[in-house]
């Protein structure tokens, strides 16, 4: 039995409203910060899970995430598993990377 550090990132899907992220948009330029646009809000939720392999922790951390962690009808899921040991790297699962080290330059 391994224990995975797991990461959860749940997301509006497109189409749906976002007050929160509007809000935030529109205070960004008197905060010396213009040019941004398309802001989106969502949150992220870290745990770690004890499960004989990594399929079935990925597969304990679908279900968890759909069933309680998000609504699956207005919004999407992102998964990343590694091991707690820091070994290997991580697996992602539904969704679009939106961790820094993937926005554009």
């Amino acid at each position: 039995m391994g224990r995975f550090e797991v990461l959860v990132e749940v997301s509006l899907r497109d189409g749906v409203a976002d007050p929160q992220g509007a809000t935030v948009e529109r205070s960004l330029p008197a905060l010396g910060f213009d040019g941004v646009s398309d802001v989106r809000v969502g949150k992220a939720v870290r745990f770690n899970l004890d499960a004989p392999d990594a399929d079935a922790a990925m597969d304990r951390a679908r279900r968890l995430s759909e069933s309680f962690l998000s609504n699956p009808v207005i919004e999407d899921v992102r998964i990343e598993l590694g091991e707690e040991s820091g070994a290997g790297a991580p697996r992602s699962g539904t969704g679009t990377d939106m961790s820094p080290g993937s926005w554009p330059s």
